[in-house]
């Protein structure tokens, strides 16, 4: 397991950055008139919970110390009457935290989403999938609780110390006086916590990513781990991030643990202080016994605000450090994208001519060395080389998965960056060495290369592909799920299926890498002969280390260090007996060599 680190990570400083809370907030301005209603909600239940305080003493003080019971009556009919409201209103701003909380959820999953395949193949050349899912997931559920549940509570908790201040004062001064010394003690502490808090909630997001990346790593490659016997050297990794997480989170628990204890104990000061003092006030009349309940209730309502606020902040730490990590992938733009002015091209049916086109992944580490060849319309072009000469890049900057750093490359005689990314892409039809299926039935996956295409059209492709016998020998025939990534069928029917896709989509160009290598021969027959139909009219280009396979290719350009070094037919490049010619030599001499052993082994046996 990699120990995954990204630059765009390294939030440091314990501040919470004011423009990354208004970035947050904005989450919510499509929903501005429910925000309102939202808060307006809240904000009712806080006054009207203050105004029930006042009855209560009223309560006391008219009804119950003089035994006034119609007084009593109608206060208590009054009190009734505001709980009910009160009861209502609460109904409301949960019900409308609830549906905020799902629009920001889904809004934001659906930003990312859309977001996330715009991106260039570089950046997910960088970052794990893990890192990714943990954004998408973990990091947009804070968010979300942090615009629902996070504006409950602050406008609650504002709203509150507000009007606890203005019944205290309103109720006698001289008490009011001893909560107010004791808020900013408060406020100190609170600082001092946060700025502790923020640092070890971000290191343990940034663990959670490094977890979420080894739970995706060896789920995807349970079989590798299996064969290879590293289910115990898996786990002590993985138990060495979960305890880096378990020392991150304990500490972030235990500050915010020891925070609340400690206003609880300046609350309590305040709140005896406020006793006694109300208590010589009461013996002489300067406040009544109604009036001393009723303040010790609003101590309550304000300091238990203030103690609410502490948690919120501490929440509003990990919210942030996740929006930081939400925002840092919606603000990654795509490496390659449309140029202002770029144009559908119409057809790729046309030639496509490299000048001089170099490349690389990082900088001083060149793949391609300036390449220049041109490719007739209609051509099919081989290419064959040592792994890591060049091939499969030659064919990614043809989709325009990436773009040369230096030289051109043209299709019609127009530079392909002057086209739209859509134009290109949906014209090129790809069949790879590992194909990939997403979960479905095979007639959802063969759909998927054009998705308005009929039922007959699918089995057509499927037959000119060599699929369709095989289909037909399932249970369900194409409707047989494939499970999550194919992994119900074998390498070769994946691509098969994969090769019917390619079919179906009727591409202008056709590309094929690899796609061979890891099939038996019976298989790679059915798909050369689908490879075959689909390639005739179509500029066409083929990457195989099995030579066999690419014989009957019109060119064969030979890749050696990012460079042409020989191109020609499969006759032509023979006859000059060069690097070509000795790949072709020592792969026939090994399959005759094998050919010959598995003679053998029945006369041994």
């Amino acid at each position: 397991m990699s120990d995954y680190h990204f630059e765009e990570e390294d939030f440091q400083g314990t501040k919470v950055k004011s423009s990354t809370l208004l970035r947050i907030l904005s989450q919510v301005r499509p929903y501005k008139w429910r925000v309102v209603a939202f808060v307006l909600s809240i904000a009712s239940v806080s006054v009207l919970e203050s105004t029930l305080t006042w009855l209560t003493m009223q309560i006391i003080d008219r009804g119950i110390v003089p035994g006034d019971r119609q007084a009593l009556t109608e206060l208590l009919t009054v009190y009734g009457a505001i709980y009910f409201v009160f009861a209502a209103l609460v109904f409301a701003f949960i019900w409308f935290a609830g549906i905020l909380g799902e629009r920001v959820r889904y809004d934001m999953r659906k930003k990312l989403f859309d977001h996330l395949q715009t991106l260039s193949f570089n950046y997910f050349d960088k970052t794990p999938v893990g890192w990714v899912m943990s954004r998408v997931n973990s990091d947009t559920e804070r968010i979300s609780e942090l615009v629902t549940w996070g504006i409950i509570d602050v406008t609650w908790s504002i709203v509150n110390i507000t009007a606890a201040t203005i019944w205290m004062l309103t109720i006698n001064w001289q008490l009011a006086l001893i909560v107010f010394v004791s808020i900013p003690v408060l406020i100190v502490i609170a600082s001092w916590f946060q700025k502790r808090i923020i640092v070890e909630y971000r290191e343990a997001r940034k663990t959670n990513s490094k977890i979420t990346g080894a739970y995706n790593e060896n789920i995807q490659g349970v079989r590798v781990v299996k064969a290879l016997g590293r289910e115990a050297a898996n786990l002590g990794e993985f138990s060495h991030l979960t305890d880096e997480m378990y020392r991150r989170s304990f500490r972030a628990a235990w500050l915010s643990a020891l925070f609340m204890p400690v206003v609880q104990i300046i609350s309590s000061i305040a709140l005896g202080a406020i006793v006694w003092y109300g208590g010589l006030q009461a013996q002489v009349g300067g406040i009544t016994i109604g009036g001393i309940q009723a303040f010790v209730g609003y101590v309550t309502f304000m300091l238990w605000p203030i103690q609410e606020l502490a948690r919120v902040y501490a929440s509003m730490q990990q919210a942030v450090a996740s929006a930081e990590r939400v925002f840092s992938l919606m603000d990654e733009q795509p490496q390659i994208k449309d140029h202002v002015g770029a144009k559908d091209p119409g057809t790729l049916r046309g030639d496509i001519v490299f000048e001089d086109v170099k490349f690389h992944y990082e900088a001083d580490k060149p793949v391609l060395r300036g390449i220049d060849v041109t490719i007739k319309a209609g051509e099919t072009i081989a290419l064959v080389g040592p792994t890591g000469a060049g091939k499969s890049t030659i064919v990614n900057l043809i989709c325009r998965f990436y773009e040369p750093s230096s030289g051109r490359i043209l299709i019609n005689g127009t530079d392909y960056t002057q086209m739209t990314l859509h134009g290109i892409q949906s014209r090129i039809g790809m069949v790879l060495q590992t194909p990939h299926l997403f979960s479905g039935t095979i007639r959802e996956n063969i759909r998927y290369g054009r998705l308005n295409a009929t039922d007959d059209e699918v089995v057509a492709a499927a037959t000119l592909a060599g699929a369709h016998d095989f289909i037909a020998t399932l249970d369900k025939g194409y409707e047989e799920p494939v499970g999550e990534g194919g992994v119900l069928l074998s390498v070769g029917q994946k691509q098969l299926i994969s090769l019917a896709r390619a079919v179906l989509a009727e591409p202008e160009i056709f590309i094929m890498d690899e796609a061979t290598s890891s099939v038996d021969t019976l298989t790679e027959a059915l798909i050369q002969r689908g490879m075959e139909q689909l390639m005739a009219g179509r500029t066409s280009f083929v990457i195989a280390h099995r030579l066999s396979t690419i014989r009957r290719a019109d060119r064969i350009l030979v890749i050696d260090n990012g460079q042409i070094t020989e191109q020609g037919s499969h006759a032509e490049l023979l006859r000059q007996r060069g690097h070509y010619y000795r790949l072709y030599t020592q792969q026939f001499r090994s399959e005759r060599e094998q050919a010959f052993e598995l003679e053998l082994e029945p006369m041994v046996s």
